[in-house]
């Protein structure tokens, strides 16, 4: 069977591993449980044991720091963990907190044993963490009311809480913070099986018609992430219920991962022109990162963040004191013919 599909569409951010508009739905795909939770055996299997030990003491969860790259499932895990120990969660970001009152606000209004989420903790302004040392050690906390002669300390206790901060950023986090987290759990990228699992769970949620393999192709193109495991699963049954008969197939996924730019190993099409400029550009590096970004016409934090770090795993790209440099694999995966050291020179 012979499958041609074609598209106009721009989808060169299929592949990030941050969250776009296209994943406003991805609450109705995430598991409740940690049974229902896929992959991250060792952290899951910790977890299990912490959860049980709390609930048999009766006392709220120690404060649990998870790390990782973005698009793992921190921020799912929180909500199992919750669902676990039978609590509520309140979920804010480190850029949200705008001011001390706000992170005050959300700690006194919490119940006992509920959970504070701190989504890119690593980005809390760093005055306001005083706050929070306190509040993680003692249940209390300390707040000024007034200037001058006329101030006055109020002293408030706070329900007993459990703090879960994610961040993907955890060196970035100062030393006195981290050190008040109980536990700290790495999220590790997913494997193609896993990843296969996760697909046809959601394939099975959102009613779409899949086939062992056809998941497989999508799993192997994902890079090692569940949020674009599912995002392009999307992506497919749309093609499948046009262009095919709503059935995923391999030669389905295939077809429609090629016409989303998206290669046999996760590659897009902003992956390709980065590697493409440094051979071009640059013969082959090493180049700085700015120099790179500009050269492209993307923002560095950008590269830095949600390409190089998968570019770095499949050993197309390499780091050095000078800047960054393609590799060998690099120069035959884009059909470039390798010139050996003569590549490197500036």
């Amino acid at each position: 069977m012979s499958i041609s599909f074609s598209t106009e569409e721009n989808d060169e951010i299929i592949t990030t591993t941050a969250s776009i508009p296209e994943d406003s739905n991805e609450g109705s795909l995430r598991p409740k449980t940690l049974r229902e939770y896929i992959g991250q055996r060792k952290a899951k299997d910790n977890l299990e044991v912490f959860i049980n030990a709390a609930k048999m003491r009766r006392e709220p969860l120690d404060h649990v720091l998870l790390h990782g790259p973005p698009g793992l499932g921190k921020t799912t895990l929180a909500a199992v963990i919750a669902n676990e120990m039978g609590v509520n969660m309140r979920i804010t970001s480190g850029p949200a907190i705008e001011k001390p009152g706000d992170l005050v606000a959300m700690l006194t209004n919490l119940n006992e044993g509920d959970i504070l989420f701190v989504d890119e903790i690593h980005r809390l302004n760093r005055a306001y963490e005083e706050i929070l040392y306190p509040a993680m050690e003692d249940f209390a906390i300390d707040i000024i009311i007034g200037k001058g002669p006329s101030a006055n300390s109020i002293h408030l206790d706070l329900p007993h809480f459990t703090l879960i901060g994610a961040t993907t950023r955890s060196g970035q986090l100062t030393a006195p913070l981290r050190d008040r987290f109980g536990v700290a759990l790495r999220l590790e990228l997913y494997s193609p099986k896993e990843l296969q699992q996760i697909i046809e769970r959601s394939a099975g949620i959102l009613g779409v018609d899949i086939e062992a393999d056809g998941a497989f192709e999508i799993a192997s193109r994902s890079r090692g992430t569940p949020r674009i495991a599912n995002r392009l699963l999307r992506r497919v049954r749309d093609f499948a219920m046009v262009r095919a008969n709503g059935v995923i197939t391999r030669e389905v996924a295939n077809q429609a991962l090629l016409n989303l730019e998206v290669d046999e190993l996760g590659l897009d099409a902003l992956d390709r022109r980065m590697l493409r400029s440094i051979i071009e550009f640059y013969n082959g590096g090493p180049v700085g990162l700015d120099t790179l970004a500009a050269t492209i016409n993307e923002e560095a934090v950008t590269l830095e963040d949600m390409y190089e770090p998968y570019l770095l795993q499949q050993g197309f790209l390499t780091r050095t004191p000078r800047g960054r440099c393609v590799t060998r694999k690099a120069y035959e995966h884009l059909g470039i013919e390798y010139m050996g050291q003569q590549q490197m020179e500036i």
